[in-house]
């Protein structure tokens, strides 16, 4: 057995060539490769259903018992299995992070998987040894199947990809078009760690269906045309650096006798919500139940069955505008005063120093917005020195961070609030909880401010906002 690995595992997918490339390492006589250990009807290969005295059954409740039992009897020789992104996601949880266990990730033209798995359904040929025994089939493509296809297949390519960034570990990469070519499989076996080399890969398997794919595909036009709407560089994705938010579980405010959850987004509507959240059970705001840890809202939550949990969304623009407003343009607020001080002195925001005065007039103060707006474009694409405050964090990147520990099952818009908020309160047992929010005082209304301008700047700096929940543009 290598000294350096205790086993391996190579990460394919169907029809990639991954039978291929077993057989060829078999031929190692210090590697064995076990099949599809973890394929979810068979165990290794098609025709065996036990391996070490563990069966079908046992290997459901206890999936690590085989792993644990094809190393304890590996002998001299160093083991190893093929899994797909399909097989038990229990085992990929206990490899992946596991440097003792060996990665080979084998790849291929996901086009030429498609085909070549949907000729292998409609044939029932998964395996050739001879040719006289081949069967050939002409397929129809499906866009929509390719597409899940692919997409399941990237999904896991990144999971791998990032189990072994955060872990440290590097695998070893091989096409479908390397297996033949005896010195990248040697190599692959250095990389394992055999004491021997090959002659030549395995001649056993034979390729099934070498022949050009328009050949292979009936309506081989459409596919092409098909094929050529796919975005294969990814033009579309919106680039994200914002950093990860936690969920900011201690700001979540629950009510103690009354099944209801607020799950704050800072810069949209919570004074209010906390307001008319004391006013249903008719105690001060300083009553209601907040800064809990986890274990505290999971005991709530308990005590409570039926509760309902909720949070508010806020327009872009609006947010970005009142955040402004009530943070960075006042010179009495401690919590933001070396932000404030370092947009003013590095970022050249033109706002007083010592705030607001006489001679702030409404041209200054749209200038002082775009600045910022600028800034916040910056900040939320990881390219300044202060880090992302959650007041002014996209409403997406927070609600990605409450769902590490929940997610609200209703998420309301500030125009629904007057009627969202007393059908909510009258699920709970809780009627005649009339909500009315007043609008936050400015020092200029955002309608005389907006142009053109402020509307595409902000659109940019919350693109994932608008994307996500559908926000038009401000209309005022």
């Amino acid at each position: 057995m290598s000294d350096r690995f205790d086993a391996f595992v190579i990460f394919a997918e169907m029809r990639t060539g991954s039978n291929y490339l077993e057989a060829t390492l078999n031929d190692l006589p210090d590697i064995d490769c076990k099949g599809e250990l973890y394929n979810p009807t068979f165990m290794g290969h098609h025709t065996t259903f036990e391996m070490h005295g563990i069966d079908m059954d046992r290997r459901e409740r206890a999936p690590l018992d085989l792993l644990d039992a094809v190393i304890r009897n590996a002998g001299d020789e160093l083991p190893g299995f093929r899994f797909f992104h399909d097989h038990d996601p229990r085992v990929l949880a206990r490899v992946l992070p596991d440097p003792r266990i060996a990665k080979v990730i084998l790849t291929r033209n996901p086009l030429d998987s498609y085909v070549s798995r949907r000729i292998a359904s409609e044939t029932g040929q998964w395996r050739l040894t001879d040719m006289k025994h081949h069967k050939s089939a002409k397929i129809e493509f499906r866009l929509w199947e390719f597409e899940t296809m692919l997409a399941d297949l990237q999904g896991f390519q990144m999971t791998l990809q990032r189990g072994m960034q955060t872990t440290g570990q590097s695998a070893f990469y091989i096409r479908y078009e390397d297996i033949n070519d005896v010195e990248v499989v040697n190599g692959l076996a250095k990389f394992l760690g055999s004491k021997h080399a090959l002659d030549a890969t395995n001649a056993k398997l034979k390729k099934q269906n070498p022949s050009d794919l328009s050949e292979k595909v009936e309506n081989y036009d459409h596919m092409a045309r098909s094929l050529a709407k796919l975005d294969r560089f990814d033009l579309s994705k919106t680039p994200n650096f914002e950093p990860a938010r936690h969920a900011a579980v201690p700001s979540f405010i629950v009510l103690p006798e009354t099944g209801l959850m607020f799950m704050p987004i800072r810069g949209a509507a919570v004074e209010p919500v906390k307001d008319w959240m004391a006013g249903l059970e008719g105690i001060g705001r300083d009553d209601l139940l907040t800064g809990l840890k986890q274990k505290d809202i999971r005991q709530w939550m308990r005590k409570h069955p039926g509760h309902r949990s909720f949070t508010v969304l806020r327009h872009p623009l609006d947010r970005a505008y009142h955040v402004f407003n009530s943070c960075i343009l006042p010179a009495d607020r401690p919590a933001f005063s070396t932000i404030r001080r370092v947009l003013i002195n590095r970022y050249t925001l033109p706002i007083p120093k010592e705030g607001p005065g006489a001679g702030y007039d409404i041209d200054r103060h749209k200038e002082a917005f775009i600045a910022f707006l600028h800034f916040l474009k910056g900040n939320l694409a990881g390219q300044t020195s202060l880090k992302v405050e959650p007041v002014w964090a996209s409403q997406t990147a927070i609600l990605q961070g409450m769902a590490a520990f929940a997610l609200p099952d209703r998420i309301l818009r500030e125009e629904e609030l007057i009627d969202g908020l007393p059908a909510l309160a009258a699920a709970q047992g809780r009627g005649n909880a009339a909500f009315d929010m007043a609008l936050p005082e400015e020092p200029f209304p955002l309608s005389e401010v907006h142009d053109g301008e402020i509307a595409k700047l902000v659109g940019d700096v919350y693109r994932k906002d608008f994307l996500n929940f559908g926000f038009a543009p401000w209309d005022g």
